[in-house]
């Protein structure tokens, strides 16, 4: 069980979308904890050492112990501290569908998103086209519902609403509009953000976000 003396160190970067989903978990469960910003180019010897295999963020260090790889920590956060704002679904086949749809995220949409500002010509237009059918196909398992666990915010939207922060930057080199391609996941998007300080208080400006790309 977490006590009240817990330390917990956050590896981390302010842009990354998967340390995002961590900052909103905490948020969410109201866990106070010391952020330690990366940079990416010269990573400390603490992320090197408690990321080994990937050396990536985010790191979850709890009472000095490293947990790594944002659905982990996620996951790591909601059975930790679970007497607050539960994340994932307790029902067996909700949680599995859930785990569906953010490994769907993680293994489908980060890449294509990826390519809109790293590649161009024919590759370019092949990752916008995969791009706004992953949202089509996400905006598809939304349907009506408020969030995508139904009436409360949880796990497969935590995995979902820091990508929102990098909309700006995918439409403007990507050419194209998410609103007018996916209008039910940006309105999910913007309820987010309204109705959750987890998330208003962590998502960063997409305009701060863009600007990573003028440097």
């Amino acid at each position: 069980m977490a006590k009240q003396q817990d330390e917990l160190i956050l590896l981390d970067f302010w842009a990354s979308m998967f340390g995002m989903r961590v900052r909103i978990a905490l948020a969410e469960k109201g866990i106070p904890y010391e952020y330690r910003e990366e940079d990416l180019k010269n990573k400390s010897h603490l992320l090197l050492e408690s990321n080994p295999v990937h050396k990536k963020i985010p790191v979850l260090i709890h009472n000095g112990k490293p947990v790594s790889e944002s659905c982990i920590i996620v996951e790591y956060i909601d059975e930790v501290w679970k007497d607050k704002a539960p994340l994932l679904p307790s029902e067996p086949y909700a949680k599995a569908h859930a785990r569906f749809w953010t490994d769907f995220i993680d293994k489908k949409l980060y890449q294509p998103g990826r390519n809109l500002y790293t590649t161009k010509g024919e590759e370019l237009e092949a990752s916008r086209k995969d791009f706004i059918s992953c949202l089509k196909l996400l905006e598809g398992e939304l349907g009506d519902k408020p969030y995508f666990g139904g009436e409360s915010f949880g796990y497969l939207d935590i995995s979902l609403i820091p990508f929102y922060s990098w909309f700006q930057a995918y439409e403007t080199y990507g050419n194209f509009i998410t609103e007018h391609e996916s209008p039910k996941l940006i309105a999910w998007a913007k309820r987010c953000i309204q109705n959750k300080d987890s998330v208003s208080n962590t998502l960063p400006d997409l305009e701060k976000v863009l600007a990573l790309f003028n440097k």
